[in-house]
């Protein structure tokens, strides 16, 4: 027989729209002589719907639009995923449509509560397995999680399936479809059943769905793999002895992933929130350059607007690469220089400043003023603002409240700065459009004289290598340090990661990309007297 899988983007809470796109990927998969249409979980409704599942009107419309598919599915069965309320208990359910009506419903039975997940509040676990019957093969249904341990898919096995249906909502994270396949082929190995893997695609608020689903067969070799980032129909032959057999698809690598999930997670912000562009300031250094980059490939040219805000410490080459690479890309490019307004706010607080020495403020002044400049210039036009501050900027607070932070996304708000130059590097293989010397000369924020990041920070591979040891694996400073790392450079960072809390619980929201970043997954108080280690 042959099945096919719906790779696709839901959009959350756009019930008309997303079965709408079902109905057009079942017809499509009937076209191609499938009997059956597997989709992604929550597909009806778009993943995560967060608090929506707190109200009730919304299981009803849920539930009033899973009834008005099913009267439009023929000739194809098709797996939904959707909210379901039954007996006064909410459930993370997916459901088999035949023939105009409901044939069997199945209630996912782990939550994951951990990371960016919260199911545990929505929904209660289900404990049935879910099998049915299909061209004389029977098939079980599991759901993202389940699938992660070994209880449900043995379940499914010992009611009889043969083949395991597998509907997930499984963000993005860098190296995550590897885990997906080890998770997979350990199922495959316990219950002896091949399994068909779907996932969702696109970008929700700070998640991306990267789509790359796939089947294995029954001894853990893949026979059919979707690309990642795109919406797509899999379809996929089941032989008489349930081998497997589909097209595979090429994967990318680390940086390139990186850098399609950034540009999807752009695109659909920007996109599904109807926000006719977005704008930014460039500075002349990788950040800005590897965040215009990203937009421009996310949205075209058109959409994009960059504005360059000289002050008297930007250096002439600033200019000039700003210049070589707005005019490389083609995006609308203003110039305002910042130095007469700076001049009046100093002039203004002069006697307010006065016997105190030239610090930091005069520096935040200067982001302040670009800040305030960005977000008027948004305010006229509708663009939305993209920030350009990376995560190691905001792990240690390297960043301007209502300056540098000032905008509505963030697109490298989980990127690493080392990371950023691997995809500045990426993204010129593709095409160069990120001037060399950006990529190659030292950092810096000039906000003063001859400044560069390492006057106040420590190199960014030693930070990175200890934020992601501390912030993303939660290892202890003494664990830190017995790594190799310099005690007093472990304890600089770690403190400083602990002291900016109250600066990024004011941050955009921004495209996760590791296993942990500074969104959901991150809730540490902004009062609080333990610190580790001091």
């Amino acid at each position: 027989m042959k099945l096919a899988i719906a790779q696709i983007n839901c959009v959350v809470g756009d019930l008309s729209g997303n079965v709408a796109k079902i109905l057009q990927c079942a017809e499509q998969a009937k076209r191609q002589g499938a009997q059956l249409l597997l989709t992604p979980e929550l597909s009806l409704c778009g993943y995560p719907p967060e608090d929506l599942l707190l109200r009730d009107g919304f299981y009803r419309a849920c539930a009033q639009a899973l009834a008005d598919l099913a009267g439009k599915i023929s000739g194809i069965a098709l797996v939904v995923g959707h909210p379901y309320e039954h007996g006064g208990k909410r459930y993370n359910a997916a459901s088999l449509l035949q023939d105009g009506t409901v044939t069997a419903t199945y209630l996912k039975h782990f939550l994951p509560n951990y990371a960016v997940f919260d199911e545990e509040r929505y929904f209660e676990s289900g404990s049935e397995a879910c099998v049915f019957d299909m061209g004389g093969i029977r098939f079980g249904l599991n759901i993202c999680a389940d699938i992660w341990e070994s209880d449900a898919p043995r379940l499914a096995r010992d009611s009889g399936a043969q083949v395991l249906l597998v509907l997930n909502a499984s963000p993005y994270a860098m190296r995550k479809q590897q885990s997906r396949y080890r998770a997979l082929r350990e199922r495959a190995a316990e219950t002896g059943m091949a399994m068909v893997y779907a996932n969702m695609v696109g970008g929700q608020d700070e998640l991306v769905f990267d789509g790359g689903s796939f089947a294995m067969d029954s001894k853990g070799q893949l026979a059919a793999q979707a690309a990642q980032f795109d919406d797509a129909l899999l379809m996929l032959e089941i032989q008489p002895d349930l081998s497997l057999r589909g097209e595979r698809m090429a994967l990318p690598d680390d940086e390139a992933s990186v850098y399609r999930a950034l540009c999807v997670g752009v695109r659909d912000y920007i996109g599904k929130n109807h926000f006719p562009g977005v704008l930014l300031g460039l500075s002349g250094g990788i950040d800005s350059a590897l965040t215009l980059a990203v937009a421009v490939d996310a949205m075209g040219a058109d959409k994009v607007h960059a504005v360059m805000m000289p002050s008297p410490y930007t250096a002439q080459i600033s200019l000039d690469d700003s210049r070589e690479m707005v005019k490389i890309l083609g995006v609308r490019y203003d110039e305002f220089s910042i130095a007469p307004m700076f001049d009046s706010y100093l002039a203004t607080l002069g006697a307010s400043f006065a016997g105190r020495k030239v610090d930091a403020t005069e520096e935040n002044l200067q982001a302040r003023i670009r800040g305030t400049l960005l977000m008027a210039l948004s305010n006229k036009f509708g663009a939305l603002v993209l920030t350009t501050g990376n995560k190691s900027e905001m792990s240690v607070g390297y960043a301007t409240l209502y300056g540098d932070m000032a905008g509505g996304f963030a697109v490298l708000k989980d990127v690493s700065k080392t990371l950023v130059y691997r995809l500045a590097r990426h993204r010129n293989t593709l095409g160069q459009v990120i001037p060399e010397r950006i990529i190659t000369r030292a950092p810096s924020a000039e906000l003063r004289a001859d400044q560069t990041d390492q006057d106040s920070l420590p190199p960014y591979d030693l930070l990175d290598a200890i934020v992601e040891c501390y912030m993303e694996k939660d290892m202890s400073i003494e664990a830190i340090i017995a790594r190799g790392y310099p005690e007093a450079e472990v304890r600089r960072v770690v403190h400083l990661i602990r002291c900016s809390e109250y600066k990024r619980r004011q941050s955009a929201v921004g495209v996760r990309i590791t296993e942990r970043g500074y969104g959901k997954d991150w809730r540490y108080p902004i009062t609080v007297r333990y610190q580790d280690g001091f």
